[in-house]
């Protein structure tokens, strides 16, 4: 028994209903055009995934019940079974469900049984779980649906639909990571056919997981497993990342792309569920455990999966090898989309960067060049919703082809400006000046000498106290306020030339201010409140400074833009301080620690829950190089400066989200901004560890 199966990636919108619904209609009538006799779409798709506390507002269920029902008035659902999700309120509980509907009448409504509450995922806040098992009950549909569709009720709970030839049943994303996922119960009931509707965010190195859970799932049970996913920016830090997936008996048939600047991607698989029994039947064993299955209830309609006699011969999906990109290519895609989602949904006139010849706005500027590759390549594709947002950097003589050159869409995207002092080299002056040339951007050269002179001295006037720089035999808090003098500056400077530069060249708007701190110095409290660090949003805010330089690395030769070598090459420097014959500051001694070191504090934190005890005890068998009182100042250092700058996470620019040890406390890193800088309990137990350690023979 063959039949086509459709799941999709879409670019929804929070809130955006108008938008969401038209995007879900396309998404049908591809599916309905390739023969598909069902339709799985993403988690929430009606109202997008990242709606948040506005998920308690009455209005949002209002207006997801309006959409729902402009796609039956359309006539979309006839001759198609579609799986659509929204919020429901049942008996004053809001569930986050899954629609069934077919030839405009709602089959099932199935809620969420577990829900996403770690990490970025606060579904508890606004949902509560369906928990009373394989059971349904009716559900009083709003007034609009039962006068449209002619049904006072429709159940809502947990059941299969059965069709006349086989049965089918979905999960929800969070469903599918958890020990005890429903598709185990639902392949021993006999379901043959499984969906899940997914918001899942990109992470670095996260879509291996995803497959391997997919695979699993149709593996150890058999049956067809299908996976949609919203693909974008929906209004927040994080990118859902698409790569819809249709899998059977382990083998993946279809695989939708995982970074896309398309609204709407349909992926579609021909299977034979022929296939699906043999399988079943030859496994033994989970024929015994299959035959103990408590029944799942059933919603019994009158429809075949398999196409009508007398249609084409369909022809059977054959096994494909899922793509992945290294973290590299995930770096230079993942926040290149986000950040053309955020351009493009904001109404901005393009992006501004203090551009330092360093590494993180080296990075940044390479990842904004990215974006013009992808929208450029969009163009030339003939991708019709970039053709119609790229229409209003055009000129009046100027057609979308102009924009196929990726360097002359970046003359007009984005601004670069070199902000330098006289503590500024001229290599990094020369860098970031090559790079802007690679790139196309429309870059300032500019000296703030004065500005900062002028501070200088007006707090001499005011104090008649003159500050100096270490070097010049200044205290530890003199250096800092001169440093912090150039940072903030740097920040106010860039601001006002975001706002005015589209003025300067006869164009509307205004520029949206990139950030340029990366994960790494954010965990240690490693920048200036205010300064460069700061921004309007900040594509590498969530990326170590490692992968940060792998991938500039990658980019410099699969992105063309060479100076990146130079850039790799040269140590991290703030250029806040005079340079000397004998001193050169660098950021690593300034921190104290390596970013690889960071790097390592950060994971321990947050992705392994570890305090000062524990990191200490974990790191002083993994660094047996060095002696654990060595291990142990580390510790204790990392500690200090995270507690005395954790009040800095409060003020972070909104960032992509990439990392797990992500210290953003405002959505990702909940933990409080007040610290005992002492540690004193904590380092007590530690200096204990290490004489009983170091005592030992």
């Amino acid at each position: 028994m063959k039949t086509v199966l459709a799941t999709c990636n879409l670019n929804q919108w929070s809130l955006d209903f108008e938008g969401n619904t038209a995007r879900i209609i396309e998404s049908i009538e591809i599916a309905k055009e390739r023969g598909a006799r069902y339709r799985l779409g993403p988690e929430l798709e009606i109202t997008g995934y990242s709606c948040e506390d506005h998920f308690l507002e009455l209005d949002t269920l209002l207006h997801s019940w309006e959409s729902l029902a402009r796609i039956l008035k359309g006539g979309h659902t006839d001759g198609i079974l579609c799986d659509i999700g929204m919020p429901v309120m049942h008996k004053n509980v809001r569930y986050n469900c899954r629609v069934f509907v077919l030839d405009s009448k709602l089959l099932l409504i199935r809620p969420k049984m577990v829900l996403a509450s770690d990490g970025n995922y606060r579904e508890h806040r606004w949902f509560v779980a369906w928990e009373r098992g394989w059971s349904t009950e009716p559900y009083t549909l709003p007034r609009e649906i039962a006068e449209l569709t002619g049904q006072r009720t429709v159940p809502i709970g947990i059941a299969a639909i059965a069709t006349t030839d086989t049965l089918l049943a979905s999960e929800t994303c969070e469903e599918l990571f958890v020990p005890m996922s429903p598709h185990i119960y639902f392949g021993n009931a006999g379901v043959e056919i499984i969906a899940n509707g997914s918001g899942s965010h990109h992470e670095l190195r996260k879509l291996d997981t995803r497959i391997a859970l997919i695979r699993n799932a149709s593996a150890k049970n058999g049956g067809v497993y299908l996976y949609a996913n919203q693909q974008g920016c929906d209004g927040g830090r994080l990118y859902f990342d698409g790569c819809a997936l249709i899998a059977q008996n382990g083998e993946i048939l279809a695989q939708g792309s995982q970074f896309s600047l398309k609204d709407v991607e349909v992926v579609t698989a021909t299977v034979n569920l022929q296939d699906v029994r043999a399988y079943r039947g030859a496994k033994a064993s989970r024929a015994v455990q299959a035959s103990k299955m408590e029944p799942l209830p059933q919603i019994d309609i009158d429809f075949d999966f398999e196409p009508a006699p007398g249609n084409s011969v369909l022809k059977v999906s054959r096994k494909i090898e899922p793509h992945t990109h290294g973290p590299e290519e995930e770096i230079a895609l993942g926040p290149a989309c986000w950040l053309w989602d955020y351009l493009r949904r904001s109404g901005a006139a393009g992006y501004f960067i203090p551009l330092s010849g360093g590494a993180d706005s080296g990075a940044v500027a390479t990842l904004v060049g990215s974006m013009c590759q992808l929208v450029a390549e969009a163009i030339h594709n003939k991708n019709a919703v970039v053709i119609r947002d790229v229409a209003r950097w055009l000129d009046d003589s100027e057609t979308p082809d102009a924009f196929t050159d990726p360097r002359v869409l970046a003359n007009r995207l984005l601004y670069t400006c070199y902000i330098g002092t006289e503590n500024s080299s001229r290599d990094t002056q020369k860098r970031a000046k090559l790079l802007a040339e690679q790139i196309g951007a429309y870059h300032l050269n500019i000296n703030m000498d004065g500005l900062v002179k002028a501070l200088q001295t007006l707090f001499i006037r005011i104090t008649q106290k003159t500050p100096r720089f270490k070097v010049e035999g200044g205290s530890y808090r003199e250096n800092q306020a001169l440093q912090n003098i150039q940072a903030r500056l740097r920040m106010v400077l860039s601001y006002l030339f975001a706002q005015m530069m589209p003025w300067v060249r006869s164009r509307e708007g205004t520029l949206l201010v990139l950030g340029t701190g990366n994960v790494d110095e954010a965990l240690r409290g490693y920048l200036t409140k205010y300064d460069c660090s700061s921004g309007d949003i900040n594509p590498i805010g969530g990326i170590s400074k490692h992968d940060l330089r792998r991938f500039l690395n990658w980019a410099k030769d699969h992105l063309g833009y060479t100076v990146l070598s130079e850039i790799v090459d040269a140590p991290p420097t703030a250029e806040l301080e005079p340079i000397t014959e004998t001193y050169t500051q660098i950021d690593e001694e300034d921190m104290g620690m390596t970013y690889a070191e960071l790097s390592r504090f950060g994971q321990l934190r947050k992705m392994e829950q570890c305090g000062p005890v524990s990191m200490f005890e974990k790191l002083a068998q993994e660094w047996d190089h060095l002696p654990p009182h060595e291990v142990a100042e580390k510790v204790k250092r990392f500690f200090r400066y995270y507690a005395i700058n954790r009040h800095k996470m409060t003020t972070l620019t909104p960032s992509y989200h990439a990392e797990s040890y992500s210290p953003d406390d405002n959505r990702f890193d909940l933990r409080q901004f007040l610290y005992n800088v002492q540690w004193t309990w904590q380092f007590r137990r530690i200096d204990a560890s290490v004489k009983k350690l170091e005592a030992e023979p």
